[in-house]
Order: structure tokens, then C-alpha cells, then sequence
């Protein structure tokens, strides 16, 4: 088997980078997108209180069994809640990789807009607008 030649190797590495700033970016703007009311740290906070408190008291056991569950849910929740995401940093990543990356793929500019990423966004990133025929 031939071996790769520098170049090569360094536009894969290159590819892979853009599909990973890509992705992130778009995995940021559909976690933005979900449903409902954002949960803040004390809602969070009291709610586990009260999922304890109704734990301790609980008799049946199918019923305590379930309040156990959302208590692991919202400590998870509330653990990752600390996590917040650099979104400029992902943006930027993305402004930098999305017009490559879309002609190597044909992503059209209506494409990334379906998916809810903005024109402002899209210019800055130097993806042209296209009519689709």
C-alpha cells in the first residue's frame, strides 16, 4: 500500500477539522432550539429539594422508585447546566470552515438557513445566497 503523501494527509486533517466546527455549530444552534421554558440553576435547585423531600416520605416503593429516577435527571441536568458553551467560539470555528466545507459537500446557502443558521452568519462566513431553480 502506497504511503500518503504530506499533503494528503494534511487535507483530511484539514477536512476533518472543518466537519468537526461544522457540526458543533450546528448541534449549538439545534440544543438552542428546544421546546419550553429554560430551566434556571435555583428552579433546578428547588425542584431537586422537593424530589428529595418527596423520596423520603414515599411508601410505595414503584412510585419512590420513579422520584429516584428524576432525581438523577435533574443532578445530571444541573451538573451540565455549568457547561455552558462558548458560542462565539463555535461560531467562529464555523465562520472560518462553512464556505469550504459547503462547495466540498454542495451544501446550498438554503440549506444551512433550513437548519437555522443566520444569513448574518452566513455572509460573515463568505457562503454565497442562491436561488434554487
Amino acid at each position: 500500500m502506497a504511503k500518503m503523501s504530506a499533503e494528503h494527509k494534511a487535507a483530511l486533517a484539514k477536512g476533518r477539522a472543518q466537519s468537526r466546527a461544522v457540526r458543533d455549530y450546528l448541534n449549538h444552534l439545534d440544543a438552542g432550539r428546544k421546546r419550553g421554558p429554560k430551566v434556571t440553576r435555583g428552579a433546578l435547585e428547588s425542584r431537586l429539594a422537593e424530589t428529595r423531600k418527596a423520596i423520603d416520605e414515599e411508601g410505595d416503593p414503584a412510585r419512590r422508585l420513579e422520584l429516584i429516577q428524576k432525581r438523577m435527571d435533574d443532578e445530571d441536568r444541573l451538573a451540565n447546566l455549568g457547561d455552558e458553551t462558548d458560542s462565539a467560539a463555535l461560531e467562529a470555528a464555523f465562520v472560518d470552515a462553512a464556505k469550504e466545507y459547503g462547495e466540498r459537500k454542495g451544501i446550498s446557502y438554503s440549506a444551512w438557513r433550513v437548519l437555522g443558521v443566520s444569513a448574518a452568519v452566513l455572509k460573515r462566513a463568505g457562503v454565497p445566497r442562491t436561488r434554487r431553480g
